[in-house]
């Protein structure tokens, strides 16, 4: 899965036109949103929607690897708590959002410290 950064324009249409151009071609959104300032959005075919949407004249700013994981929805705080294991352990969160699945995504300055603080949350959690 890749997050990418679009530099969406901030009219209305934008929007609409992004995701006619991406059902054309048939990729498929996974999550993501809209946010001041530009857009995020996860696809299983990074390079496919970057090619998408740059025939279609939207800028792809930056494509990233991203860190999927899954919080436990009943117990208040996960966030904060994956959070400051990530801190700790020197990453940047950089994007957060949730995919189409309830998931968790993650954008990082780190993916290799990420992953073995994600892969660690992920045990902990199989474990209770």
């Amino acid at each position: 899965m890749k997050d990418l950064s679009i530099a969406l324009e901030n009219r209305p249409g934008a929007l609409a036109a992004m995701g006619e151009a991406l059902g054309r071609a048939g990729v498929s959104i996974e999550g993501g949103g809209v946010f001041e300032g530009g857009a995020h959005f996860l696809f299983r075919d990074g390079a496919g929607a970057r090619e998408t949407l740059e025939a279609a004249g939207i800028r792809v700013v930056r494509e990233c690897e991203v860190v999927i994981l899954r919080l436990r929805q009943d117990e208040p705080g996960q966030l904060g708590k994956l959070a400051r294991r990530m801190a700790d352990a020197g990453v940047n969160i950089e994007v957060q959002y949730s995919d189409h699945d309830h998931n968790l995504i993650l954008v990082v300055d780190d993916d290799e410290r990420a992953r073995a603080v994600s892969e660690q949350w992920m045990a902990d959690a199989a474990a209770l």
